[in-house]
């Protein structure tokens, strides 16, 4: 698939409209972000496979095929999008201005790694510290085309880890096993003192990154396909590459979902590689790796679905309210952790699993509300999401307009990033 370079902003639409669809893509991509970590938050996912209630196995199978993974592979493609624009402007100007610029983005990325580490102290999960370290790898690639982008993002999303699986066991298996691991992170993460779950966290953070090895790959390989994406002007100009777009969508989709079936028959029922006459290490390799295309094309098929839609005037009035919550993702995607952790945890108000996904389900319907209103809301007096504006001021080393101003009387600020 040609994927031509894009081309400086025209003049044909404003720069804010034409920004709509990549933020309200974020807010969507936050939406499915919040839903899967909420099971997390919920200690859901730490239970004892026995012990999770045995009428959701349906919905704990149609989650398992639809989100897992595949809210993280839109979020993660958007950045890689996002570093693109950042680095297409590092490339603008003389080597004096390129030079700055390209310091700007390694410091706005020390400070994004910061953000994440501090996140990092209080929830396992955080994903922003990889996104900050493996976004510098990005800064030599600035001026790749986007087809050697896109293939180099499929091969390391896709097959690089089915190649190092052989090799990784061994790594992975010198740690406890994981029924222990998840059993003393759920004592700690009820318990109601601060301590305690800040040790516990780390604890489990440090088991959990030192065993999910393919992580690194997983994100470098989306940061590097949404680089192609920026780097070919796809969602900055949306409607001259329909195209494309409608032909991401027809292969990419079908696949994840047939990927998708056959996952579902091979975690809850039972079917593995086996079917193919392998055994092994060559079976877990083949399984990896059709898990990993999985993720993948389900991931691609969302954004190329969503894009799509946002093209017709009354899907994109309805997608459109995503969009603020998209534009405050740094500071949505903080809330929902702290939220997370005040409903679920001991130190909160210590709900924990007792709920199952039904207490998932509710709390993802009310958070995710009432970020949606909450960032409408802020919006409508101020530029900037409260992080984003601080992290914009800590990287321009300056303090930035935040509250609106009249059109005529704003002040000119920095390029949006």
């Amino acid at each position: 698939m040609q994927m031509p370079i894009a081309n400086a902003p025209t003049a044909e639409r404003p720069a804010e409209q034409r920004l709509d669809v990549i933020d309200a893509l974020r807010g969507f991509a936050l939406a499915g972000v919040l839903l899967s970590n909420l099971r997390d938050f919920s200690l859901y996912t730490l239970l004892d496979e026995n012990a999770q209630p045995g009428g959701e196995r349906w919905l704990r199978m149609l989650l398992a095929a639809l989100l897992d993974a595949k809210a993280m592979t839109v979020f993660a493609l958007l950045f890689g999008v996002g570093f693109a624009l950042q680095l297409e402007r590092a490339e603008h100007g003389g080597a004096a201005e390129r030079l700055r610029a390209r310091r700007r983005y390694a410091w706005r990325l020390c400070l994004l790694l910061g953000f994440g580490l501090l996140h990092a102290a209080f929830w396992y999960g955080d994903i922003l510290r990889y996104y900050a370290v493996l976004g510098l790898l990005l800064l030599p690639l600035a001026r790749c085309r986007p087809a050697t982008l896109a293939l180099l993002g499929a091969f390391v999303a896709v097959i690089a880890t089915a190649a190092l699986q052989p090799f990784m066991r061994p790594w992975a298996a010198q740690f406890a096993p994981a029924a222990q691991a998840a059993a003393a992170a759920r004592a700690a993460f009820e318990s109601p003192h601060w301590a305690g779950m800040l040790a516990g966290n780390r604890d489990y953070d440090l088991w959990l990154h030192a065993t999910a090895w393919s992580l690194p790959f997983f994100t470098l390989g989306r940061l590097l396909l949404g680089m192609a994406i920026g780097r070919a002007g796809w969602l900055q100009r949306p409607q001259q590459h329909l195209r494309a777009w409608r032909r991401l969508l027809a292969w990419s989709l079908p696949t994840g979902l047939v990927l998708a079936a056959y996952l579902l028959l091979r975690d809850f029922g039972g079917l593995g590689p086996e079917l193919f006459g392998l055994r092994g290490d060559a079976a877990r390799a083949l399984s990896r790796l059709l898990r990993n295309l999985a993720y993948l094309s389900l991931g691609l098929g969302y954004v190329a679905g969503f894009v799509l839609l946002f093209q017709h005037p009354r899907a994109r009035r309805w997608l459109g309210w995503l969009a603020p919550v998209g534009r405050m993702a740094l500071s949505n995607y903080l809330a929902q952790t702290a939220l997370g952790l005040a409903l679920f945890y001991g130190v909160g108000a210590g709900l924990g699993p007792r709920y199952g996904l039904a207490g998932v389900l509710a709390a993802f319907a009310a958070v995710f509300a009432a970020q949606a209103v909450f960032s409408h809301c802020w919006l409508r007096r101020f530029r900037y999401g409260p992080l984003e504006w601080f992290w914009r001021c800590l990287t321009y080393r300056r303090a930035l307009p935040l509250r609106r101003a009249p059109a005529a009387a704003a002040a000119p600020e920095p390029a949006r990033g």
